[in-house]
């Protein structure tokens, strides 16, 4: 529970670092300068009724630095089965519907959300905070991942 807290801690500073611009090494974001090219690491709540949209370099930090999260694929199972996150599990936004899935029994665990695009991660990502989850992270779509990619 510690490191949930440390993690969300990190997170929160990482969304105040940026949004005061220190975190990017140059005037212009992503450029660097001299030392080259520099991440900044975007996390932004949607609303104050809603998820976090976070950039996939945040996804990766958390994944490395929380035990205790679970990355969930939301794309259909034929989608998944052609490769996905390791260690992701797919429950399918179409049956996330007005329960919360068995797969995610623990209300306050840290769900990190994607797709292929965007597009349905969005979409999952409200529909479990409207269900009472209180730690959603959506990264967009698995197109534009550079991590590491399985097939089961």
């Amino acid at each position: 529970m510690k490191k949930r807290h440390l993690v969300v801690a990190v997170l929160m500073m990482i969304m105040v670092l940026a949004g005061c611009g220190l975190l990017s090494g140059s005037e212009e974001a992503g450029t660097g300068g001299a030392d080259g090219p520099t991440s900044v690491f975007v996390a932004e709540k949607i609303s104050s009724d809603s998820y976090t949209q976070i950039d996939q370099d945040t996804a990766k930090i958390m994944m490395e630095l929380d035990d205790g999260h679970v990355v969930v694929d939301v794309r259909r199972l034929d989608e998944f089965a052609e490769g996905h996150i390791p260690g992701a599990i797919c429950i399918p936004n179409e049956s996330i519907i007005d329960t919360p899935p068995a797969e995610l029994p623990d209300l306050d665990q840290i769900i990190l959300i994607y797709c292929r695009s965007g597009r349905r991660s969005k979409e999952a990502a409200q529909k479990l905070y409207d269900m009472g989850y209180t730690n959603v992270y959506e990264f967009g779509g698995i197109i534009d991942w550079t991590g590491e990619i399985v097939t089961e």
